[in-house]
């Protein structure tokens, strides 16, 4: 774990640095501070001596400031390296996940993800402060005082001695029970979130189906248990301050008594024995003493809180992508073929069928291909397999003739779009959220492309045309018109292949056929797959998968199927009669 983080250092690496200088320095003045007093105390107030108490005098003004100014730079570099290194994390965090390939994604939720890169971070941040300054300020005021106080009375000092293993047995057991907790607590969060994104994704269901008090009932029953649990982590921490105060007063006592008696029996004499001024000056040392334990029992327990955080940040910077550039690291895709040989896949290791099971297809460049097949019959699955949005368990899959783990992923992908069921807008104007399919394209070619998408009549409608602001997800424009603009920004890539899951289903059966025949005439030389539910939207295509439980049941043209195939019969007569009686 401090391995992983420590790379997150690098800017900060010289202010975090420098903070544990300014640190010591700091308290080495405040602890000496004590033992000038005490000759101010001695040899100036209690002999009436001016000059001692102006020398003396002098020289605490000049430590207080010291110690000041060392105090500021100190809590300055700190906040500098602090907020370098919580930056280095969320970013390596986030660029890291962009390298995910889909089953690295499986592995975390989105809700978890986000609570790792705010809440996560946040107590990792702080604990980096601290470390850079109290877990040096508390050992060095703890030694520091120690040493002084033992030079001021041995006998006295020796008090401390007893005190620590007390507190080291609380520390241990608070640690060993608050870790736990916490770490559940950090779980707990990711549940949270997932409830709020939840909610707010799927705000206009909740208000149609009136769900606001179930919605409301579930956001409570997260909230009391995470509340639960801080409160039994608050409890057991709370032992914390007890046990210091009890150390704290019992010393104080001690040092009291045992500190009265030996001024009383020397008269106040600093060579019979203990001195007004060296007994303040105890009391002192054993108030910083202390305070550094309190500060060290604080340190253990914000780690222990921290280190729940920095194990759940590690995850995430430690995942590496099962999915990357192929050892040749091909640049570039000759033409749109695609062949499947023997191809198996599973999204998880343990399950116990295929998702797909043993795929012999071949494609043939600028072919178009429909897809067909019930619910779960693996029909995205397989063509995830193309763009390498997943890798097979077994078997290979071929592009342009060559094996898409050849290529470089980047030009691979660049050459296949996708779009998928579940149509994704971003905040920003309809230009902007083409452009993703090319960030240099003219407005001509957006426009064009458009056009190809049956987009352009509804942009140049809107109030702004091209340069009208979609709201995060699209929620401004209808399910349709989400569908047109996501075709036009995948058209924009010019791709070898283009893939439609099931992209046109919101969209009247009038327009899929405007769009289908816009993909004949624009982009003959490309090859389309089409996943659909509705037959007449894959009737004309050159060739028709039918998919089954992770297989191909069968394929051909509509003609052949419809002679041969009684599940494409079925599924034909039953939305075309559909279609007729409507009529």
């Amino acid at each position: 774990m401090i391995k992983t983080l420590a790379k997150c250092v690098r800017q900060a690496k010289i202010p975090a640095i420098i903070t544990p200088i300014f640190v010591l320095l700091e308290s080495f003045i405040e602890v000496s501070i004590p033992s000038v007093m005490a000759k101010l105390i001695d040899e100036g107030i209690t002999l009436g001596n001016m000059d001692a108490v102006l020398k003396y005098g002098l020289i605490l003004m000049v430590q207080t400031i010291l110690a000041m100014f060392f105090g500021v730079t100190a809590g300055y570099t700190a906040s500098r390296a602090s907020s370098y290194f919580s930056r280095n994390v969320r970013h390596d965090m986030f660029y890291n996940i962009q390298n995910f390939s889909f089953s690295n994604i499986d592995k975390f939720s989105p809700a978890s993800l986000v609570t790792r890169l705010t809440t996560d971070v946040t107590n990792v941040q702080m604990s980096f402060q601290m470390l850079t300054r109290i877990v040096f300020r508390a050992p060095a005021m703890l030694v520091f005082a120690c040493i002084f106080s033992f030079k001021a009375d041995s006998e006295l000092a020796s008090v401390f001695l007893y005190v620590i293993p007390f507190l080291a047995i609380i520390l241990a057991v608070i640690i060993k029970t608050a870790f736990p907790i916490f770490r559940k607590v950090f779980t707990t969060y990711d549940d949270l979130n997932n409830v709020v994104e939840e909610n707010l994704r799927g705000i206009r269901v909740v208000k149609s189906f009136v769900r606001e008090e179930h919605e409301k009932e579930k956001f409570g029953k997260i909230s009391q248990k995470i509340f639960g649990l801080f409160t039994k982590a608050e409890k057991t921490v709370a032992f914390n301050a007890p046990a210091m105060q009890v150390s704290v007063y019992t010393c104080i006592i001690l040092v009291s008594w045992l500190g009265a008696q030996a001024v009383v029996a020397s008269g106040n004499n600093a060579e019979l024995g203990l001195t007004t001024g060296s007994l303040l000056e105890l009391f002192t040392y054993t108030m910083q003493i202390l305070m550094s334990l309190m500060m060290l029992s604080m340190i253990f327990v914000m780690l222990t809180m921290s280190k729940a955080s920095a194990d759940r940040v590690c995850e995430v910077l430690n995942e590496k992508s099962d999915i990357n550039d192929g050892e040749r690291n091909l640049t570039e895709v000759k033409d749109g073929s695609i062949e499947f040989r023997n191809v198996c896949f599973k999204y998880f290791k343990t399950a116990e069928n295929n998702a797909l099971d043993h795929i012999n297809l071949t494609i043939k460049s600028g072919e178009t291909v429909g897809i067909i097949g019930g619910t779960g019959s693996s029909k995205s699955t397989l063509v995830q397999m193309i763009p390498r949005l997943y890798d097979t368990i077994e078997g290979e899959v071929f592009v342009g003739g060559e094996n898409v783990r050849d290529y470089n992923l980047e030009a691979l992908r660049n050459n296949v779009a996708m779009v998928l069921q579940k149509n994704v807008l971003f905040s920003g104007t309809i230009a902007e959220n083409i452009r993703w399919g090319n960030e240099n394209a003219t407005d001509e070619e957006v426009r064009q492309v458009c056009k190809s998408a049956c987009a352009d009549d509804f942009i140049q409608a809107m109030p702004e045309k091209y340069n009208t602001y979609i709201e995060q997800g699209g929620t401004n424009v209808s399910g349709g018109q989400k569908q047109r603009l996501c075709i036009a920004r995948a058209l924009l890539k010019k791709p070898k292949i283009l893939i439609l899951d099931d992209s046109t289903s919101a969209v009247d059966t009038k327009t899929d056929a405007m769009i289908r025949k816009s993909f004949k005439e624009d982009i003959p030389d490309t090859t389309k797959i089409i996943i659909a539910q509705r037959v007449s939207s894959v009737c004309e295509a050159d060739k028709i998968i039918i998919m089954d439980n992770g297989k191909i049941a069968d394929m051909g043209t509509h003609d052949e199927l419809y002679a041969r195939s009684p599940i494409y019969r079925e599924i034909y007569d039953s939305q075309t009669k559909g279609a007729s009686d409507d009529e």
